[in-house]
This record gives structure tokens, C-alpha cells and sequence, in this order.
């Protein structure tokens, strides 16, 4: 059975830096795109970062020159490295994989809670 788990997550105080990582395990035949989402209490979840398995990258505007994606393809993870974290931040970050196993498909992480706050 195919999963991501999602790790790295907590409280850091106005523009500090965390990192996020998200591995996939189960029986993988192969990633393709990788993502990162948040969703804010009230709002609906959008898209923080993309990165397909070549490495082209895309980014919302709002964490433009903070944050960073990056990726393993060997050990099945992608990475968020966020810096000069703001208060709006603050979300559910949730990793997303299209997964070919048994049949190709979209697979989600159950979320990691990311606080900025002083």
C-alpha cells in the first residue's frame, strides 16, 4: 500500500526557517509530479510548490524567494524548505504525489501542522 507521510513540521517564531520532508513508501513504480499544499483554517487548500520528477519547479507567488522544493528521487521524498516564515504561513502543509503502483493515481499525506508565531 502506497503512503506519504509528512515530518518537519511545528512552531517557529516570524522569519525563521523549517524544512519539510515527505516520503513515500509502498510499492512505487514510479513519481512523477510532487507537490506541496496548505490549507488555513477558512480557506480552501492551494497549491505552495510543485516539482516534477526532472526538477522544473513552480511556486505560488506568495512564498516566491522563501520557499524551496526540492526532491530524491532515489529515496522517494520531497522536500519544502521554507525561510523568512510570516504569520500567514501558518497552515496544514500537505504533500502530493502522482504514484504509478498497481495503476497510476494521485495519493495525498495526511498533513503537518506548520505555526509561525511569536
Amino acid at each position: 500500500q502506497v503512503q506519504l507521510v509528512e515530518s518537519g513540521g511545528g512552531l517557529v517564531q516570524p522569519g525563521g526557517s523549517l524544512r519539510l520532508s515527505c516520503a513515500a513508501s509502498g510499492r512505487t513504480l514510479s513519481i512523477g509530479l510532487m507537490a506541496w499544499y496548505r490549507q488555513a483554517p477558512g480557506n480552501q487548500r492551494e497549491l505552495v510548490a510543485s516539482i516534477t520528477s526532472g526538477g522544473s519547479t513552480n511556486y505560488a507567488d506568495s512564498v516566491k524567494g522563501r520557499f524551496t522544493i526540492s526532491r530524491v528521487n532515489a529515496k522517494k521524498t520531497v522536500y519544502l524548505q521554507m525561510s523568512s516564515l510570516k504569520a500567514e504561513d501558518t497552515a496544514v502543509y500537505y504533500c502530493n504525489a502522482d504514484i504509478l503502483a498497481w495503476s497510476r493515481r494521485e495519493y495525498w499525506g495526511p498533513g503537518i501542522q506548520v505555526t509561525v508565531s511569536s
